[in-house]
């Protein structure tokens, strides 16, 4: 099957219902079943085929989805890399993939002048102003329609996005059309996607899946790849004009929105939240449930490889649980999604895992209760990368099965709730025992006066690094030691601004802090 029969199957269903709203655009379904075909048949006009890779350069638009579509139709493969990880690693991407062709808004263009590979793709498409040797995207419109659907097999790669690999090499997660229909499948049931509501996205692959089921996209009003520094007040502005009912984004976007004096008064009409993508603390989904009393409001655990893989309503955090995360038990992710298996197993991370059967696979599970690392398999699990770069530290082959190491650690309680506590490999042992990251971070979150904080091993000796909110009281660092004295912290450094991730500005970076904290004695 091709993806894209999911991706336009509301068109027949709901063709006047707004697909996709934009600042200032709005397409319906049926619109964009039209206008992709018609994109579809410009691709088809300059040779481009099925299994040829097309390298895209779109932020998150109507013009992005026009695209995705229209490759998927021909049975084309998108392919995506962050163009500001540097010209070798753009050419290290187009040597593995071989693009024959690139879509691009015009400031991307500008890469070309100092990327040989991009220059040396035989296409190139302009997304806005016009550049040299592209040709205009806009000019789709007139041209034939593709109606055809080019047909796949569930194996055959739709969509591929290359990320750093530790040895260097790009590593290319690859989607295929079976596994994107198996992903919207889960999300829908997951965060329970219903045709007609209205959603703010941020994330493109939760468009995707509203795209299939109804779901009307509103795509922000602000900088997607600076979560954590949008402005609020447009977005909110937005949310209140096109009544929106639910919203999927980072907590450090929704921190932003919380942000802005009155925010709740423009809230009113959001009955789903889910938060995800970096790790959701108790006091996060509090203060989004005091704000939005009317809404359900959760966490999304998953990753590249497998999303969704297990999810939490804050209505369903008992004081108890509460308690034990304010203890250091580790931060509560919930109940695994029906379509996945989750397995605790000894902690081994770094070390690469040789085949198995099944009988030996299951003699390295744990049993509740007890920490280590969080394995998944299901049909929504990436079973490899392209050229299996990167498999060797994440893939594990039990049978004829492939079980992803998601390289967090964690563990199961009792009932099958799933417990995060961290990377598998930032656990920390010493003569004081063992502690993991998030049981010390997750209870620090409930201090007054921590925005952030970030468990560390130091000169030899457990540090908490904290950023305080403004206003935080004198003593923060001896209040921390205090509450904290089961972690056996040495030191509680305060800084300005702990380092995060790119991508949603909400998980620390690990190796940037301890970069940031090389000059400081102990």
């Amino acid at each position: 099957m091709n993806v894209a029969h999911l991706l336009v199957g509301q068109a027949g269903l709901r063709p006047n219902a707004p697909a996709i709203v934009e600042p200032g655009a709005s397409t319906s379904f049926a619109e964009l079943d039209d206008r992709s075909a018609r994109c579809a048949g410009f691709l088809a006009e300059v040779g481009i085929r099925a299994g040829d890779h097309l390298l895209v350069f779109v932020p998150m638009s109507i013009d992005l989805y026009l695209a995705l579509i229209a490759i998927f139709r021909i049975g084309a493969v998108a392919t995506f890399l962050d163009p500001s990880a540097g010209g070798d690693f753009i050419d290290r991407c187009c040597q593995r993939v071989r693009p024959r062709a690139l879509i691009a808004v015009t400031k991307a263009h500008l890469l070309r002048l100092t990327s040989r590979s991009l220059r040396e793709i035989p296409r190139k498409f302009t997304v806005g102003w016009p550049v040299p040797g592209a040709r205009r995207w806009e000019h789709a419109s007139g041209s034939s329609p593709v109606e055809a659907i080019t047909e796949r097999v569930d194996d055959d790669p739709a969509l591929v996005t290359f990320t750093s690999g530790s040895t260097g090499l790009p590593k290319g997660a690859v989607r295929s059309h079976g596994f994107l229909a198996a992903q919207h499948a889960a999300l829908e049931r997951a965060i329970e996607l219903k045709a007609g509501e209205v959603d703010l996205a941020t994330l493109p692959i939760f468009s995707l899946a509203n795209l299939a089921s109804g779901v009307t996209t509103v795509i922000p009003d602000a900088e997607l790849r600076r979560p954590g520094s949008i402005r609020p007040g447009p977005v909110l502005r937005q949310i209140a004009e096109t009544k929106v009912t639910r919203c999927v984004a980072s907590p450090a976007f929704f921190r932003r929105l919380l942000d802005e004096p009155g925010a709740a008064s423009r809230l009113r009409s959001v009955n789903r939240i889910y938060t995800g993508g970096a790790p959701v603390f108790p006091d996060l989904l509090e203060q989004l449930q005091r704000s939005m009393p009317q809404a359900s409001v959760a966490a999304v655990y998953g990753s590249t490889e497998a999303e969704p893989i297990a999810h939490v309503e804050w209505a369903e955090i008992s004081s108890d649980d509460q308690t034990a995360m304010f203890n250091g038990a580790g931060l509560l992710a919930g109940r695994p999604v029906n379509e996945i298996d989750v397995r605790i197993v000894e902690n081994q991370w770094g070390t690469p895992m040789p085949p198995s059967t099944r009988a030996q696979f299951e003699r390295q599970v744990l049993p509740a209760r007890k920490p280590g690392e969080i394995v998944v398999h299901g049909r929504h699990v990436l079973r490899g990368y392209l050229g299996g770069v990167g498999e060797e530290q994440t893939k594990w082959r039990v049978d004829d099965e492939v079980w992803h190491r998601t390289g967090d650690a964690g563990y199961l309680d009792e009932s099958g709730r799933l417990w995060l506590l961290g990377r598998a490999e930032a656990k920390i042992d010493d003569e004081d025992g063992t502690v993991y990251p998030f049981a010390v971070e997750c209870a620090a979150s409930r201090v007054k006066g921590v925005n952030r904080s970030a468990l560390i091993r130091h000169h030899e000796q457990r540090w908490l690094v904290v950023q305080p909110n403004l206003g935080a009281p004198a003593d923060l660092a001896a209040v921390l030691m205090r509450d904290l004295v089961w972690a056996k912290i040495r030191r509680v450094e305060l800084v300005k601004e702990i380092p995060v991730d790119k991508r949603h500005n909400a998980k620390v970076d690990y190796p940037a802090l301890r970069k940031m904290l090389s000059g400081r004695p102990a």
